[in-house]
Order: structure tokens, then sequence, then C-alpha cells
């Protein structure tokens, strides 16, 4: 078995057990994942149609159960010749090995687990299912300590052919109570007596009857008491005493009265003021059903002689002498009439009884496409019997009302008036669609598949959603409580991707109309426009956007604000620097390179010009702020000369100084070609080599941009009186910028 498939879908792993009846193996579920257990009916019994029928019904009955100290049987199949019952899987260990380990048990600890027995056999109970074969074997105590009892209802399976099958009884004869031990009906109270057991077992280590035969011990159980159990063990309370002492009464009206009841004397037998409470007392009246020992009866012996035999009167010898004389033919003719009447009246009786026990074999016919009727019909004309117990179900192939199996094969060959049980075709139960919005897919699929819907029945369509966690279901295909094919359904499960994010676009140095194009296109909702001035962004341009910056990752429909340049802030100054520049030498060509920084920045290229006079004048428009002053440099052929300050206070007051640049040996440029101090005019940025000409300009490239840059000078041609220039504008916020 080990390695084989049973239905296609457990695959046997190992045996863990078995008994009289089954061996019990440890299998994976493959459809749902899982470990389970399987019973596997033995072999010896797979020919007796009488017992897998029982079995069948039984198994089925048992799974009706469903209660946390019970073992959940899962399904019921047949394939060939096994018949197996799946059932859950316990992790752990039987009763009856956590008896040879330890026992006794500490009371406190076999109570509770008496206590767990005791509410699964109520639940059975309540249900009409009598277990009948309770004992330490078949009870699981789990990892967690949960006890879980099992073969609920296998127990009724087992017919006479058992009794006398190697293991069958021997393991549960211990455990019989008496009416079970006498072969009648066996109820409620019967489980109770071995419950009772049971927990003697536990506190003991001992069972109450032993025996050297399975019959002797059953004997025991009708006709002998047992020893108390403080006896062995005087740690038991006697409130746990008298729980045994009531629950193995011979009497069953003695016991008690319920599985309940029981139950609830467990719970409260370890109470403090229930521990020492006085012995349970019973009424002191034979009990009908004990076997007595009577006295033997002897009737006085008449005329009987010291030696034991019984004298002869003389006048009935003399009278047998005369009778005998005369009627002595008579005695033979006597015997022999009445030997031929007893051979007579033997043969008859046997003729009688062959004819009643050689019953007719008839042939099955088959009656799988008819319609119940008919097969009724067919099997009843063979002289068939048909069983009450129609098994009813869908079949797919099979209408309803149509015979799809039935218990003899065709062909086979049974005695009349065998029993044949049908199964029938119903129609086929619509499934209806359990909720699994919310859950995990990897959850939601472990529910589905558990409905018997197949994975590749299961579609999975992912979506952003901002409202359902990732990985979550958003929704699904059929709806909650909508019906469907379980055969031909296709389920979609809408799965969230988490909330979408987009990319934040760069509105900076932007229009008004471009940044509510750049966010509309994003799916970004332009939620404010606020203005502020600015030195570096031109107006009517963004200057700035909150709360994220270009390139952040954003949700759609995030609420955007934008700011608006007004322009340069009312204090700032607009004025037109002057210099007098002339060449290297006179009437030859020199690259005059200039650079500056105001309010806008550092750094800030003005242009190149090639001149080759003297004193020209070049104007460099400056913006300044009252903290923020401007600085011209000046490169001839590359070379650096000069840094000029000019100051927002001295521009605002007209007071700037027009500098001269002299030819070479006229005006001399500071030591080492330093910058001069500029109070708050920061060091140029350019590199210088050397000769102090800076790395990045080459000097023969300089009049690449001559004509661009003489239409520079152009415009900063001015009157070189160094007149400021005001204009006022609205400020929103300048404390934002340098």
């Amino acid at each position: 078995m080990i390695g084989h498939q049973l239905g296609g879908r457990y695959e046997v792993i190992e045996r863990v057990g078995g008994g009289g009846m089954a061996l019990v193996y440890k299998a994976q579920d493959l459809l749902l994942n899982r470990n389970v257990a399987i019973k596997v009916l033995r072999q010896q019994f797979v020919h007796d149609e009488e017992f897998i029928r029982r079995f069948r019904r039984e198994a089925q009955s048992a799974a009706s159960l469903s209660h946390p100290n019970v073992v959940s049987i899962y399904d019921v199949g047949q394939e060939d010749d096994v018949h197996y019952i799946v059932m859950e899987y316990v992790e752990g260990k039987n009763l009856n090995e956590i008896i040879k380990e330890r026992a006794p048990l500490q009371v406190d600890e076999a109570v509770r687990i008496a206590s767990q027995i005791a509410d699964a056999l109520d639940h059975a109970h309540h249900n009409q299912i009598i277990h009948r074969d309770i004992k330490p074997h078949n009870i699981l105590i789990g990892r967690n300590g949960r006890v879980k009892v099992t073969d609920f209802g296998i127990a009724r399976a087992v017919t006479s052919t058992t009794i006398t099958q190697t293991g069958s009884v021997i393991g549960s004869v211990h455990y019989f109570s008496p009416e079970h031990a006498k072969g009648i009906v066996t109820g409620e109270k019967s489980d109770l007596y071995s419950l009772g057991i049971v927990l003697y077992q536990m506190l003991t280590g001992q069972l109450p009857f032993l025996g050297e035969s399975p019959i002797s011990v059953a004997l025991k159980h009708l006709q002998e008491e047992f020893d108390e159990p403080r006896k062995f063990n005087p740690l038991i309370p006697q409130s746990v005493e008298n729980v045994i002492l009531k629950s193995m009464r011979k009497n069953p009206q003695e016991r008690y009265q319920s599985a309940k009841e029981m139950q609830t004397d467990l719970e409260t037998c370890l109470m403090p003021e229930r521990r020492n409470e006085n012995k349970i007392d019973f009424p002191d009246e034979d009990d009908i059903d004990q076997t007595r020992v009577m006295p033997a009866i002897k009737p006085e012996p008449r005329g009987i002689t010291s030696t034991g035999s019984v004298p002869v009167m003389e006048s009935d010898v003399e009278v047998g002498k005369e009778k005998g004389k005369t009627k002595n033919w008579k005695k033979p003719t006597l015997l022999i009439s009445l030997t031929l009447l007893i051979l007579i009246a033997m043969v008859g009786v046997v003729w009688y009884v062959k004819g009643m026990l050689v019953v007719p074999e008839v042939q099955v016919p088959s009656v799988i496409n008819e319609t119940e009727e008919n097969a009724r019909k067919i099997l009843e004309d063979s002289g068939l019997v048909i069983s009450n117990e129609v098994i009813r179900a869908h079949k797919e192939g099979f209408d309803p009302g149509i015979v799809f199996d039935q218990s003899r094969k065709e062909g086979d060959v049974v005695k009349e008036g065998t029993e044949i049980q049908l199964s029938v075709s119903i129609e086929k139960e619509p499934s209806t669609m359990i909720d699994v919005k919310g859950s995990s897919y990897d959850a939601a699929v472990k529910s589905l598949t558990a409905l018997g819907i197949k994975e590749d029945q299961i579609q999975r369509k992912d979506e952003y959603s901002n409202e359902v966690a990732s990985g979550n279901v958003i929704s699904q295909t059929p709806g909650v409580n909508e019906e469907f094919d379980l055969e031909s359904v296709q389920i979609v499960l809408t799965v969230s991707r988490g909330a979408e994010t987009i990319k934040m676009p760069d509105l900076k140095n932007q229009t008004r109309s471009e940044a509510e194009r750049l966010l509309k296109s994003a799916g970004l909702t332009l939620a404010q426009v606020q203005e502020e001035s600015s030195y570096t962004i031109d107006r009517g341009k963004v200057t700035q956007q909150w709360p994220f910056e270009a390139g952040a990752e954003v949700s759609p429909g995030d609420n955007i604000t934008i700011y608006i340049s007004t322009g340069y802030p009312p204090e700032a100054l607009e004025y037109s620097f002057n210099i007098n520049v002339s060449p290297k030498e006179e009437g030859k060509n020199s690259s005059i390179r200039i650079t500056f920084e105001d309010a806008r920045g550092k750094n800030q290229e003005w242009g190149t010009r090639t001149i080759n006079k003297s004193n020209q004048a070049l104007t460099i428009p400056l913006v300044l702020a009252p903290n923020e002053n401007g600085a011209v440099s000046v490169y001839r052929d590359g070379k650096f000369l000069d840094t000029y300050l000019v100051t927002y206070i001295d521009a605002k007051n007209g007071t700037v100084v027009v500098p001269s640049i002299e030819p070479e040996g006229g005006v001399q440029p500071p030591p080492d070609e330093q910058q001069p101090d500029s109070g708050n005019v920061e060091e140029d940025s350019t590199e210088t080599n050397q000769e102090g000409e800076p790395e990045s300009t080459p000097a023969d490239g300089e009049t690449d941009n001559e004509e661009g840059d003489t239409s520079a000078m152009d415009q900063g041609n001015g009157n070189g009186n160094g007149k400021a220039k005001g204009r006022t504008k609205e400020v929103v916020n300048a404390s934002s910028r340098p």
C-alpha cells in the first residue's frame, strides 16, 4: 500500500497502526495538501458483503459527527477490493501507549482525559451512535493535549464472523460491559461502563479483570466483582473512585443515566469539597442478571441400605417372574416398533431440513441504466431481494431515477433471496459560492479547492486598489451565494496589486497652463495656485511644487499645490554696471571675457568681445538685493585681470565708481592675480592655471561668439553713470528666496 494513491487523491506514506478489522496508514491528501489517516479494511473481510455494507453505512453515519473530541471522517471510498475510510490525522500517541509508558497517571490528568471522552460520547449518543469499543487504543492524545476519540460507528460493523478472528476481540473484551459479554443489545450505558474501565486503568496501571482467554474475561465481567482502585493507588480521591464504581456497575440501571451526567461528575469530582466525600453506596440487592451458586437438592432416599444398594421386595420378584413367563414375547415387538417409528421420523426430519437448507442458486442480472422501478422488478423476478437502503447520489452521465451501480455484479451466482443494494442517480444539487473577498489569494484558493473546485478552474486577475491590501481578493466571479456547476465553473478572482503609484512630474520653470496639462496627464489634481516673487524664475512660471518633488512616488488623484513667480521682489534693484576696457596693446585684438554674480546667482557668463581700441565702454546688467551684492570679473586674452564689487547701497546711492582696464603696463593686476577683498563677494569658482588663465576657457576659441557678444554689449551701452532703476513687484514669500 505504501506509495499507492487511493482514489487518485490520497498518497499512502507509511503504516501507523492496525487492529483486527483494519490497517491504518498515514497519507497525503494531494488535493488539499494535508496529512490524513486512512483505515483500510483487512483483506479477509472484503468478500463479506454483509460486513462491507454495514461497514460503509456505519462509517458514513460516523461522518455526521462534528465535535472537537471526535476524529473527523473526511471520506469513504472503494478502489477494487480496497475499502477505506479517510479521517483526520492526529499528531501524537494513543492512550494505550501513554498508559504503558507512565501509568498510573496523575489524577487530574486522568480525570481531564476521561471528561473529554465523556463529552465526545455525549455528542455521539445525541446523534444515535453507540461506540461499543471504547478502549485506550481508540483514544488519541494530540501534542496539544486534545483528546480525540476514533472508530465511531466501526464497532457496529463487526458481525459474528469476526469473533473468531485473531485479535478481533482480544483487545476489546477487557472493556466489555456485562450486557456486551452476554451478546444482547448494547446502548449508551455500555459505552459508560467501558469508559469507567479506561479511567480505572489510567489511575491504577492495570485492568479490573484478567483471564487466560477472552471467554474467561467475559465471564468475570458477568460474575465477579473487581478490586477497588484505591486498593492499588491510595492517592485516588474517594470522589474519583466513586465515579469509577458507579460507571462499572453490572446492572445498567445503577450506572450513570447519560454521558453528560458522567461528564458533569468528572468535572466536579476534584473540587475540594468533594475530594473526601463518602464512598458511594448501592442497594444491597442481588442483580437479577447475576449468576448465583445454588445448593444441590438431594431428595430423601427410601429403603437404601448402608451399602447404598436398593433392596428388592420378594412379592415383586415373584409377580415379575409370572408375568415374564406370560408376556415375554411382547417386549421385543414393542422395541422393534418404536425403533422403526424413530427411524421414519428421523428420515422425515432430514428430508425436511435438507429441503429448507438447500437454497437454489440464481445468476445476478444487470440493472444498471434501468429505472429504479424496472430494476426492482427484474431483481424480484430473479428471486433476489432489494435492500431498503438505496444509495441516492448524483452520478455524471446518468439521469435522475436511473440505477448506476448495484452491490452484486452482473453474472455473480448467489443464493436465491440474496439482498442487492441499488445506487440510484438523483438531480445534481447546485453548489453555492462562498465569500473569499478580503482574504489572501492563497487562502481563497484553499477554500475553493475544499469545495471540490480544481485549481485550473481558478483564474487570477490583478488590479490596483487603494482600499484592499496587496495580495488580497478585491472581487470574485461567481459572486457570493450564487449557484454554480462544480464541474464546469470558471472562477475569476480579482487580486489587489496595492495602491497604484506614478512618478511626480517636474513642474518647475513651466507656465501655469503647461503645469496643469502635466498634472492632468499624470492623473493628479491641481488643488491650489499661489504666487511668490523670485530672482531666479521668470515671471508667470512655476517656482515650486508641493507636497511632492519631481520623481517622487505619488498616488493617482493626489492634490498638488504650485507656486507661480511674480518676478523680482519690490526691493530688487536693477543696475547697469559700466566698465571701460582696453586691448593688451593698442591696435591689436584682445579678447575681453566678463563674468558676474548678483541676486540671480553666481558664476554667470555675460559674454566675450574682441576689441583693438582703448577705453571701450561695456555695460553689465545686474540685479541687486539688500543682502546680495554684485561682482564683475574681467579676463583679457584668457588671463584674469580683476573683480569689481558692486554693493546694493552704492548702486542705490549712485556712488559706484566706473573702473577702467588699461593696456598692459598701464594698470597692474593684484598680487598673485588674486581677487581683491570685496566684502561678502564670494571668490570666483573658476580654477586657473599657474599663469592665472581659466583652464576651462581656451583663448583661441573666445572669438567664436563675437557677433552675438557685440549685440549683448551694445544693449549694455549706456551713459555709464551707474544710475539705478527700481521696479515695484508684489511679494508673496520673499523669505523663501536667498
